[in-house]
């Protein structure tokens, strides 16, 4: 019988790490959402339509930038619930305007990764 050698043993990460890769997670999630969010805009609609949505659509993000930034926990779960608006705006468009579907899709997307991103920052920065 031939032993197999064992695999030495992993270094856990430790929580600061965890908690580290989680932040730097949603920000670029959330960096992708906006960027899509802005493209998307930018390209549909002229200059003036599109900055009153974009003004109007950054807006409620004003609010959570602030904790979001030093990693406080609740702004990341208001942050989670801010994106669901958007969610339904960018499926509304895929589904009855054929033109935008390619950025709203995208949209809908980068939200959809950003929650994942902040609830699983929610769950690694539990007490």
């Amino acid at each position: 019988m031939s032993a197999t050698p064992a695999a030495a043993p992993r270094t856990p990460l430790t929580r600061a790490r965890h908690l580290r890769r989680a932040r730097q997670a949603v920000l670029a999630t959330l960096g992708a959402f906006a960027l899509a969010f802005m493209l998307w805009h930018l390209t549909r609609f002229s200059a003036r339509t599109a900055a009153l949505a974009l003004a109007l659509g950054g807006a409620p993000w004003l609010a959570v930038a602030r904790g979001m930034w030093r990693g406080e926990r609740r702004s990341h779960a208001l942050a989670c619930l801010l994106i669901v608006p958007y969610l339904g705006y960018g499926l509304t468009e895929v589904l009855a305007n054929p033109g935008a579907r390619g950025l709203a899709g995208a949209t809908v997307l980068a939200g959809c990764v950003a929650c994942v991103a902040l609830v699983a920052y929610l769950r690694v920065s539990r007490p």
